[in-house]
């Protein structure tokens, strides 16, 4: 079985493809099935949504693997009113609705209480089959640190006499 250990940049060799959808994209310990039919696990650092397009790798680089986002339920908002989109995006974020954001779309996995509320805000929505590519969420983009060291200086105020 191949182990894909690592993501790389760019590869001038790829070995294989896996197609998978979101919810197997977010899990970092994972079988799968490579398009070809070999038998692959993911083996990778946790807390990272794998992207359609990404390349993975084995230890050794011999093995190259393409993820491709599958194409899965969703619900597709299509609007061109910025003001009448970033409402519908407000109200998804509120609750907490893993969240696709285009210049003039919004997308999220199925959910007719959810396609409900949209139409009543005055938007179409459209149940199709289709790629998920949700945000990574604000704390997902850069590394995050715990450090409590003194490196970051603190504004002391006066205290009231």
């Amino acid at each position: 079985m191949i182990v894909l250990t690592r993501r790389i940049e760019a590869s001038e060799t790829v070995t294989g493809t896996v197609t998978l959808d979101v919810d197997s994209r977010i899990k970092s310990r994972l079988r799968v099935t490579l398009d070809d039919g070999r038998e692959a696990g993911l083996m990778l650092e946790r807390g990272h949504l794998l992207r359609g397009g990404e390349l993975l790798a084995d230890a050794s680089g011999a093995h190259v693997v393409r993820v491709l986002a599958a194409p899965e339920a969703v619900s597709t908002v299509r609007c061109d009113d910025p003001h009448l989109l970033a409402r519908a995006a407000y109200h998804l974020g509120n609750r907490h609705v893993p969240l696709q954001i285009e210049a003039d779309l919004l997308r999220y996995q199925h959910d007719h209480v959810l396609d409900d509320m949209l139409r009543g805000l005055g938007l179409t929505v459209l149940a199709e089959q289709a790629p998920f590519e949700p945000e990574a969420g604000a704390y997902q983009s850069a590394p995050h640190s715990h450090s409590h060291s003194n490196d970051h200086p603190f504004v002391r105020l006066p205290a009231h006499s």
